[in-house]
C-alpha cells in the first residue's frame, strides 16, 4: 500500500493512477501491489502533488526573454565556428553530405566521384 496522504493530487493525477492500477490488477497483481505501482508511475511523470505556490514557480517574462536572447547568441556563436566552405570543416564531412552539397550545386558526375574529387570540385564552384 503507498503511504502518504493523496489529497495533494490533483484530479487527473487520481484518475491516472486509478486507471493504471485497474490495468495492472487486470494483468493479475494484486490490489496492493497495483495501487503502488500506479501511484509509483504518477510520481515518476508527474513529479508527485501539486506543488506548494502554483504558478509562482514559473519563470517571469524577462527572464524567459534574457534566455531566448542568450540562446540566440551561443547559437550564433556555433554558427560563426562551423562554416561550411572551410577546408577543415569539408575534411569532415561524410561522401553524403558532400554529395548533397554538390547536387545542390549542380555539380556534374558527382555521384561516381571520390571523397577528395567532391571536396575539390566544391572548392572548385565556389
Amino acid at each position: 500500500m503507498p503511504r502518504g496522504s493523496k489529497s495533494k493530487y490533483t484530479a487527473e493525477q487520481k484518475r491516472k493512477a486509478e486507471h493504471i492500477e485497474d490495468s495492472y490488477e487486470n494483468k493479475g497483481v494484486s490490489k496492493d501491489e497495483a495501487e503502488a505501482r500506479a501511484w509509483a508511475t504518477v510520481n515518476k511523470q508527474s513529479g508527485g502533488g501539486e506543488k506548494a505556490g502554483g504558478s509562482g514557480r514559473r519563470k517571469p517574462a524577462s527572464a524567459k526573454s534574457e534566455d531566448r536572447k542568450e540562446s540566440a547568441r551561443r547559437a550564433a556563436v556555433s554558427r560563426e565556428g562551423h562554416s561550411r566552405s572551410s577546408k577543415a570543416s569539408r575534411e569532415a564531412q561524410t561522401v553524403e553530405s558532400l554529395r548533397k552539397e554538390a547536387r545542390e550545386r549542380k555539380i556534374p558526375g558527382r555521384s561516381t566521384m571520390r571523397k577528395d574529387e567532391l571536396i575539390a570540385a566544391l572548392r572548385k564552384a565556389s
